[in-house]
């Protein structure tokens, strides 16, 4: 059929499974809108108040739903304020398409109104990019970008469509959805050199990442766990992989994780790395990380593989049918020393639990976690609340955290919670701070819009509080405009944007709160009063180990 190539990008689109899209209308993507219009029965688009916003959303919702996460926007400003949910999408190897409208080919290159090379502003952050120059080559280029997004290590590509592409024509013929390359394992002898590695471990520990939820392979570590009676971590982007009551589970393990977990890898002669980079919140100090341990590392993308720590076995290879290999060739043994030691950390670690009266961030996450069903995702910005939600929320359901672990991005959180309930078809929360609610509040008017319903609960200490915690440790307490002395009502606030909203000081008033806002049909916020110098404990200080973890402060004014 002769369709136009506007018509050819939304109906390729929908082939592709695709039935929600986020983002901002402009100039040079009317055309394409138009198609939306057309096709809205087909396809639901939902207006963002921010192209930043869209793409953290479409962020979201591939990460709650395993899909490719799509995004629209126009040329120029509206192309460039992508780039830090394609970003955030990159660093975190999250699948996302995004569509960018440009000037007409014939204006390429004369600084045309709202012209920008956004092919080369995103090469550094994107598996890819295309520019189309011709409308034949656009609905393959569509489906080249799905299968490159969610193929491998998955990622973020872009597609970069003039206008005159747009509205020329040509035939169209519908295909059926791509499907991503197919994974292999890792070679037969680096399997063999792992099994013979393990099977000589005394003291094992796996340690996963985001890569085991990608590659689906949560049942066949817990198999390898339980087989060689190994204690289990994880990094913040593997938080949910795994039910967070699961008796080998230990938590996330870094410069903020959960004391046994980060002191059994520490301690453990083996690790075994599923899906996982060792950046520099995950190792501290490399020079003293984990001396006295063998790293078996199993990765998709190779080029992770002795990147920042030296593996004695590197496996570059889908982690779930390199686990399925691995697995047959390992001796099933029990390690009750090994166990007793990391039920000693255990132990220990239940000296460090704040477990003080009042409205403390641990009380608060902890409050939560009673209202979180089976299938509800929780949200976070970034900073203090991240970290006190990655190392005290309960999850039962994989691909129900969705937090920036790679770029770190403030303001993330509400666009991402809008995408996740999406995602889900059921109530988000987001758990933040003062100062990233800041960043990206103004999705609220998206989320009253469309009525979606997300708990947002603002843990606000009135200041930037990581950034004041590391200048109280570091800095000889040097508060340089990390107090924000804002004035801002945030149920007034809600209520403005068309929302209702509540501030709470206590744990009870925190749990009346909650039980309304979990029955309210759209969007509610809970602005969660806490004292500003409340400290995420454990730390590592920067450039220490785990030798030189703190697990306990008191703040002298």
């Amino acid at each position: 059929m002769l369709l136009s190539g506007a018509d050819i990008l939304v109906k390729t689109l929908i082939e592709q499974g695709c039935d929600t899209v986020f983002g901002y209308p402009g100039g040079q993507i009317l055309n394409v809108y138009d198609s939306l219009y057309t096709h809205q029965s087909e396809i639901n688009h939902i207006l963002t108040a921010h192209e930043q916003g869209a793409a953290h959303a479409a962020d979201g919702y591939a990460r709650t739903t395993g899909k490719v996460g799509v995004v629209i926007s126009t040329s120029g400003p509206g192309a460039t304020n992508l780039v830090t949910g394609i970003a955030t999408a990159y660093l975190d190897s999250i699948p996302m398409v995004a569509v960018c409208g440009n000037v007409p080919t014939t204006q390429i290159g004369s600084d045309s109104f709202q012209e920008i090379d956004i092919t080369g502003v995103t090469l550094p952050i994107t598996k890819h990019n295309y520019f189309v120059g011709k409308v034949e080559d656009l609905a393959d280029t569509i489906r080249e970008a799905f299968v490159l997004a969610k193929s491998g290590r998955p990622g973020p590509v872009l597609i970069d469509v003039p206008k005159d592409v747009q509205i020329a024509k040509c035939e169209y013929e519908p295909k059926s959805p791509v499907e991503k390359e197919e994974p292999q394992p890792a070679k037969n002898t680096r399997i063999e050199e792992a099994a013979e590695i393990i099977n000589s471990a005394i003291r094992p520990f796996i340690y996963f990442g985001g890569g085991l939820i990608t590659a689906d392979a949560p049942e066949e570590m817990l198999s390898l766990a339980e087989k060689i009676d190994a204690p289990i971590g994880c990094s913040l982007m593997g938080l949910s992989a795994i039910p967070t009551n699961h008796p080998g589970f230990l938590g996330m393990q870094g410069m903020h994780g959960r004391f046994a977990s980060s002191m059994s890898m520490h301690n453990a002669d083996v690790i075994i790395s599923l899906g996982v980079r060792f950046n520099d919140r995950v190792t501290g100090n490399r020079q003293k990380f984990a001396k006295g341990a063998k790293i078996i590392h199993i990765d998709v993308d190779g080029s992770e593989l002795n990147k920042t720590v030296n593996a004695v076995c590197g496996l570059r290879g889908d982690v779930k049918l390199t686990l399925q290999k691995l697995l047959p060739m390992l001796d099933e043994s029990k390690k009750s020393e090994w166990m007793a030691k990391v039920d000693a950390f255990r132990q220990e670690e239940e000296n460090y639990l704040d477990n003080r009266d009042g409205l403390t961030p641990r009380r608060a996450i902890l409050t939560l976690n009673k209202y979180l069903g089976e299938n509800t995702a929780v949200c976070t910005d970034v900073g203090q609340h991240q970290m006190w939600s990655a190392q005290n929320l309960n999850f039962k359901t994989s691909r129900r955290f969705a937090s920036s672990g790679g770029l770190g991005t403030m303001g993330y959180g509400f666009g991402a919670a809008i995408g996740a309930a999406y995602g889900t078809g059921e109530r988000s929360v987001l758990i933040t701070g003062d100062g990233s609610f800041g960043m990206n509040l103004n999705e609220l008017a998206t989320a009253v819009r469309y009525n979606v319903p997300v708990v947002v609960i603002i843990i606000n200490n009135g200041v930037l509080g990581m950034v004041r915690q590391w200048q109280t440790l570091f800095y000889d307490k040097h508060y340089s405009n990390s107090v924000l002395e804002r004035k801002t009502d945030f149920p007034a606030f809600a209520k403005a944007f068309g929302a209702d909203g509540e501030t709470v000081t206590t744990p009870e008033e925190l749990d009346e709160a909650l039980k309304k806002a979990f029955n309210c049909e759209g969007p509610y916020i809970i602005d969660c009063k806490i004292d500003k110098d409340e400290f995420v404990l454990p730390m590592l200080p920067p450039g220490g180990s785990m030798d030189d973890i703190i697990t306990k402060l008191e703040v002298q004014e």
